[in-house]
């Protein structure tokens, strides 16, 4: 009998600046210590109060919200900071933990600069749900966000990252999908790649294969939802030599033809010799 009245005690917070992690989907995701939080927040920022308003009337949770996102500046930042000096601020994102490729990281530096608590209510995040059930190598990896819209400045990112010993995750839109994964089909080869997407939710799915496989399955049935990109490492006979690409392309290039310096870099870096060729003949032509 006591244990069960001790759980009845509601949970008392100090003042600070609460960084809460939700729901991906499932919306009985949510952790007792995030609810309880939200119960005793003063203040809940948030990214979409139409998002987070579905939220807490779930939870039965009636609360002042205030936005917070990517164009909120430093009045707003200020004010949710001072805020945080004498009451429970909750900061929160559409879905998943805040700050992982969404609003929140100069709030929570400015809040950390002025002395004011900050604090974790951990829970889900697509990352580690994906990489959690993908089948690809887990120990290391790098989450690089989303890929540029653009051809050229995807190229140029994939290849960046082509020289990480890492597995590679990335989110991606739906109508992007199929030109992210030609992307890496033409920077990376044959690496295995998996595509997970509407994790916790009804039709959750991971579909797993090369880039070039996964990217004629999606040009020919765009994906609704929110997805996770995730790519292998090289094979382990490949010995990515550390280094900036672009220096050593220009260096070989020298003394050699484009195609050459291609073939002796991409060799070189790990990186598939048709992205590579792409790269030194733009060198070149600069």
């Amino acid at each position: 009998m006591f244990l069960g009245k001790k759980l009845l005690i509601p949970m008392t917070f100090e003042s600070g600046l609460y960084v809460v992690a939700t729901p991906i989907g499932n919306l009985t995701d949510m952790s007792q210590r995030a609810i309880d939080l939200l119960k005793a927040a003063e203040i809940v920022a948030v990214e979409d109060s139409r998002v987070t308003g579905k939220l807490l009337h779930h939870l039965g949770i009636k609360k002042k919200m205030r936005r917070y996102n990517d164009h909120s500046g430093e009045v707003e930042r200020e004010s949710l900071v001072a805020a945080a000096r004498g009451a429970v601020v909750a900061l929160v994102s559409d879905a998943g933990t805040p700050l992982i490729s969404d609003p929140g990281y100069k709030l929570v530096r400015s809040a950390r600069e002025a002395g004011v608590p900050v604090f974790t209510i951990p829970g889900a995040s697509a990352v580690t749900a994906a990489l959690s059930i993908c089948g690809l190598p887990t120990d290391r990896f790098l989450f690089a966000g989303f890929l540029p819209n653009k051809a050229k400045a995807r190229i140029e990112t994939l290849m960046e990252l082509g020289q990480v010993k890492a597995t590679l995750v990335f989110y991606e839109a739906g109508p992007r999908l199929a030109a992210s994964l030609a992307a890496i089909a033409e920077t990376y080869g044959d690496r295995e790649v998996a595509v997970a997407r509407e994790l916790t939710k009804k039709f959750e799915e991971v579909v797993t294969g090369t880039a070039a496989e996964l990217a004629a399955r999606y040009a020919e049935h765009e994906p609704k939802g929110e997805i996770v990109l995730i790519v292998g490492p090289p094979a382990d006979n490949v010995v990515a030599e550390t280094g900036d690409l672009d220096a050593a392309l220009k260096e070989a290039l020298a003394t050699m033809s484009a195609a050459k310096a291609a073939g002796a870099i991409a060799k070189r870096f790990g990186l598939e010799r048709n992205a590579v060729y792409a790269r030194a003949s733009e060198l070149k032509a600069s």
